[in-house]
């Protein structure tokens, strides 16, 4: 990383590049099937099996030679049966049938299956008043994969069918990138859980609930670290628990701007952070720090959110969220913008490349019409519910007009 200063304003950009830069997944583990959703896969990964290992009927019925039911009506003699787990042992001659089920195997010589609603049983005999052409209602073995094929790629996110897939193949565990650690701290003196009562000034520290849930969603394992007040010592105490539980990224909220009272950065610091990043020319969320911590064959990172809910949640979408995911192996890391219209007009933006709330429609042909709410004020949070998406807008950007081209990020 090239020294600059961190005292200017950094474009919003430019900030990214600095998040992402050298950060890289951590290591691997074996993770049993069941705990496997959503993480993502760390190599490629073949079948240990064929399937189906044999050719399986697709039907209730009986299996027969085609041969022996080229005319109908035909009686057949019925020789035993076959299902599944319990296949027929033996084999077929002419003018014999087996019962068969759903999934069981076809007996040695039979290359058809007759549904059982085109027979009648009677008396040890079968009568086959339809016929059905060789090879019907038969999955050949090796119909939907065979052992030794590379069915899921490195970088597949396993989601319930690569499980269930993977499972097919026979593989109980799966090699996955480890989720990063996300140690989420609230700072501040005016907050209080929900639930409790607030007194003069305080306010309930919601963002803690909502980053929480959001780092989950992305692909890490979030650590709820609790309240810390406006006090170096508490602070200080904690990041060092955070540091000691081999928490990857701390995530604070509040204090990250440059009042008496912001303490992220000054405590940081005397631990050996290292930072790069002190303000973002951006609105929402200009308070954001970023820095590094390199320990023993590790990297900590620090990531400082404005205290504002907006500021936080825009912030998280554009910057930590792409940190996570890349931590966590996603071959998709920042969250890239996508071409949308304006459905209103809007006046000219200022130095700060803005984020504005926005709802969005898409038309029949595909075409996204967004349209960014009146109010884009960093407190209000119940905007940032009814929203879709984020829509970019460039530093300095001139009036846009109804129907425009623009950029937008969308939420999940």
């Amino acid at each position: 990383m090239k020294e600059m200063s961190i005292d200017r304003l950094i474009p919003a950009d430019e900030a990214l590049g600095i998040v992402l830069e050298n950060a890289r997944p951590g290591v691997t583990e074996e993770t049993p099937l069941l705990q496997a959703a959503g993480r993502i896969l760390a190599e490629d990964l073949v079948s240990l099996r064929t399937q189906p290992p044999f050719d399986a009927s697709a039907m209730d019925g009986y299996a027969v030679r085609a041969s022996d039911v080229s005319s109908t009506p035909a009686i057949l003699k019925s020789i035993g049966e076959s299902r599944a787990g319990m296949p027929f042992e033996g084999s077929l001659q002419a003018g014999e049938t087996v019962r068969v089920f759903t999934g069981a195997v076809v007996p040695e010589n039979a290359d058809t299956i007759i549904i059982q609603e085109n027979t009648t049983a009677r008396h040890g005999d079968v009568e086959i008043h339809e016929a059905s052409p060789a090879g019907k209602f038969i999955r050949k073995a090796g119909l939907d994969f065979g052992k030794g094929e590379t069915l899921l790629q490195q970088g597949d996110m396993l989601t319930a069918s690569r499980i269930a897939l993977a499972a097919s193949m026979n593989h109980a565990t799966l090699k996955t990138h480890v989720r990063p650690r996300v140690g989420i701290i609230a700072t501040g003196d005016e907050l209080v859980q929900p639930g409790e009562a607030t007194g003069p000034g305080q306010i309930i520290a919601s963002n803690t609930f909502g980053i929480h849930s959001m780092v989950t969603d992305c692909g890490g394992e979030a650590v709820n670290l609790g309240i810390v007040a406006d006090e170096v010592a508490a602070l200080t105490s904690t990041f060092e628990q955070a540091i000691s539980d081999d928490i990857d990224i701390i995530l604070t909220t509040g204090g990250a701007s440059v009042g008496d009272h912001d303490l992220v950065k000054p405590v940081a610091e005397q631990l050996g952070f290292r930072f790069e990043i002190a303000k973002i020319a951006m609105r929402p969320g200009k308070p954001f720090l970023f820095a590094r911590r390199e320990m023993s064959g590790r990297t900590v990172f620090l990531v400082g959110l404005a205290g504002n809910p907006v500021s936080s949640l825009v912030a998280f979408n554009v910057f930590a969220k792409p940190l996570i995911r890349r931590l966590a192996g996603f071959p998709d890391h920042a969250a890239h913008p996508v071409s949308a219209i304006l459905g209103r007009d809007l006046g000219p933006n200022d130095e700060r490349m803005e984020y504005m709330r926005a709802t969005l429609e898409t038309n029949q042909d595909g075409t996204r019409i967004v349209t960014p709410f009146d109010k884009q004020d960093s407190s209000m949070l119940a905007t940032f519910v009814r929203a879709q998406c984020l829509l970019v807008r460039p530093a300095n950007a001139k009036a846009s007009p109804k129907g425009e081209a623009c950029k937008i990020i969308m939420l999940d």
